[in-house]
């Protein structure tokens, strides 16, 4: 017996459309759905329904995100498996349902919008030099960048929380849990520029020894870093939605691309649980199935 005739595939298909009366464009497409679902279990050697476990359906989701295909897609091919594999357990082909744990697609987590590197350096040098604010903007963008933390975290930053000698910044995260952040040498220099050059015009009294300063004096609202980040989106003819955190997605991409550890990532994140940090390793698997399609010459 065929593989197709195991796995009842033309039964299906009668299926949905005498026993469930499904149009002929909805038959064609959980049709493909299902050659596609049965291609990749074949491949891992299930030949009958019995041999397919729930963990090969979890691959087979896993594998759908890794071929970039978008969450209505995922989502569709997840209805038509459960769909499918109701009628095998109906024909008696099963014992127990496999798509029971399933995870649903409501409790995905987007993929985060991230820069390339050349799209962040685009952005931290996008100010204009002849600008007063030169210094201080460049210095919000290269701190972003560098470090990963959070708008609230960067506008709640003091100056004696800056530890220039070992290039360092302590900043109070979620649930008032602290940490310290290493600035890297490039953020380092340009913080101290803007330390040296701007701040001091700045600071009238009423920056309650913030990082940084409005051109009022007063400490920057998450409102100014927004519209920071907008314009320096624009003048860098980025067509992406870029906002501060952003830049958040982009340090941790950044590192995992490098060979970063998750653990560290996780730590330099301030993520209370790693479950939170885990979504950058999807980002990663997409970079390095980028990679491989644009370097490698059988991926074409």
């Amino acid at each position: 017996m065929s593989r197709s005739a195991e796995f009842q595939t033309e039964h299906f298909q009668d299926y949905l459309t005498f026993d469930r009366g499904l149009s002929e464009r909805t038959v064609q497409a959980y049709g493909r759905d299902v050659r596609r679902l049965l291609e990749f279990l074949w491949e891992r050697g299930a030949s009958r329904p019995p041999d397919v476990s729930h963990v090969d359906l979890r691959e087979y989701i896993f594998h759908l995100k890794d071929a970039g295909l978008a969450t209505s897609s995922i989502r569709r091919s997840i209805s038509s498996t459960r769909t499918y594999f109701s009628f095998l357990l109906d024909e008696g082909l099963l014992e127990s349902d496999p798509t029971e744990r399933i995870e649903s697609p409501r409790s995905w987590q987007r993929l985060p919008t991230f820069l390339t590197r050349d799209e962040a350096v685009l952005m931290i040098e996008s100010p204009s030099p002849d600008h007063p604010a030169y210094w201080r903007d460049r210095s919000i963008l290269e701190v972003l960048y560098a470090t990963g933390i959070r708008v609230s975290e960067l506008i709640t930053a003091r100056v004696i929380s800056l530890d220039l000698d070992e290039g360092l910044l302590q900043v109070v995260g979620k649930g008032s849990r602290e940490r310290i952040v290493p600035l890297g040498r490039t953020a380092l220099e340009v913080v101290r520029r803007y330390l040296r050059e701007v701040r001091p015009a700045l600071e009238k009294g009423y920056g309650a020894g913030m990082l940084f300063l409005s051109w009022r004096g007063r400490p920057l609202t998450r409102m100014a870093v927004w519209t920071l980040v907008k314009n320096a989106t624009e003048r860098s003819g980025i067509r992406k939605k870029v906002s501060p955190h952003t830049f958040r997605h982009t340090f941790a991409t950044h590192l995992l691309e490098g060979g970063a550890d998750l653990v560290a990532v996780q730590e330099l994140l301030g993520h209370a649980d790693i479950s939170t940090t885990q979504i950058y390793t999807h980002v990663d698997r997409q970079y390095l199935h980028q990679v491989h399609r644009r370097f490698h010459p059988r991926a074409k």
